[in-house]
């Protein structure tokens, strides 16, 4: 079936659903994910109490798509009373890490012997000082779709990071205890304290990880564009998001061309074509889900005022402006038309003569 006859969807379900406690949004890098991040989440403090966005990509974006600074502590988000955001780094802070003097890098050390455990204890780490907050819907702005698939993987990887430190234990006997002794500080940064850590850490991530895995609690909404890399990318998330017993309901279709007024050139249309077929496999591949279109804009959209202004796509279907029977429009057409006759003859005789 053709996109063309699908009904068009909007992420009204994502807001009715008042269980949702955890919302991600992800997908190819440069398809617009922070923008519709940012207005999902300025829609849901529309409806709810409070509502925190977090950025967990490298390369942070919320600051500019709000146009304020954002550090990684909540910062309420200017305009609102009820939203905030801050963006954390997904690699372990020294400072964060750092023990008594003589074993600050210790811990970094371990950590960074087991491949992937930096980026997992520092969700975990995010993660434990989300839980003491009380928002009632967190939404993520995640890094591209590699980085995404990672983090999900964190529980795995504090396990098995875990399972080493335990290996290494068994086998060096109590060498981290007699470090201790030696500097002084067996009590403060003993092997049963980094241990203890570990665990702690892998306590919150498990049980976040539960919740995830609860549509009740979370889902995931794919971000894409209508070319054929997007949409592979798209199918390879959904894929491995249904590994991790994820849900997923929810695709946007972003930067999307309409035949909203009269496209006279060549490549406008060679590309709205392209994209029409595109369209129509997301629709073919994704019946079930709710997919919402978005219009391609001709200019960025950020600033509050701007996000806001975008977020009526969200909730309404995007129908393109069409006046072709406006007789000013017609008046207009038939003045190009004549235009283009006139300097079409000129060029005619220029040739002949």
């Amino acid at each position: 079936m053709a996109s063309s006859d699908m009904p068009e969807a909007t992420v009204q379900n994502i807001l009715d659903q008042d269980s949702l406690k955890w919302v991600f949004v992800g997908g190819k890098g440069g398809v617009g994910k922070t923008t519709c991040s940012s207005i999902l989440a300025i829609c849901l403090a529309r409806v709810r109490s409070s509502v925190l966005i977090i950025s967990t990509d490298p390369a942070h974006n919320l600051s500019d798509a709000f146009q304020q600074r954002f550090t990684k502590s909540p910062t309420l988000v200017q305009g609102f009373s009820n939203l905030f955001a801050m963006e954390v780094d997904p690699t372990v802070e020294t400072d964060d890490l750092a023990g008594p003097e003589g074993m600050d890098s210790l811990f970094s050390d371990l950590a960074n012997a087991i491949p992937g455990i930096d980026e997992a204890m520092s969700f975990a780490e995010m993660l434990k000082l989300v839980q003491t907050m009380d928002y009632a819907t967190i939404v993520f702005d995640t890094a591209p779709t590699g980085h995404t698939l990672r983090l999900l993987q964190f529980p795995a990887t504090l396990e098995k990071g875990l399972s080493k430190l335990m290996s290494l234990k068994s086998r060096f006997g109590g060498l981290m205890n007699q470090m201790s002794r030696m500097f002084g500080m067996e009590d403060e940064f003993g092997e049963d304290a980094l241990l203890g850590r570990l665990e702690g850490l892998k306590d919150v991530i498990e049980q976040v990880n539960r919740q995830f895995k609860d549509p009740d609690l979370t889902t995931f909404v794919c971000v894409c564009i209508p070319e054929f890399l997007s949409l592979y990318e798209t199918e390879r998330l959904v894929q491995e998001l249904a590994k991790f017993e994820i849900d997923t309901h929810n695709i946007i279709i972003n930067q999307v061309l309409y035949d909203d007024e009269d496209v006279e050139s060549k490549l406008l249309r060679a590309r709205m074509r392209m994209q029409q077929k595109y369209l129509d496999q997301f629709y073919m591949l994704y019946d079930d889900f709710n997919i919402t279109k978005l219009p391609l804009l001709p200019e960025e959209v950020t600033g509050v005022e701007a996000l806001k202004a975008f977020s009526d796509k969200f909730l309404t279907p995007y129908h393109p402006t069409t006046s072709r029977s406006n007789v000013e429009e017609l008046e207009r057409k038939v003045h190009t038309l004549r235009l283009q006759l006139k300097t079409a003859e000129e060029e005619l005789e220029r040739i002949k003569s």
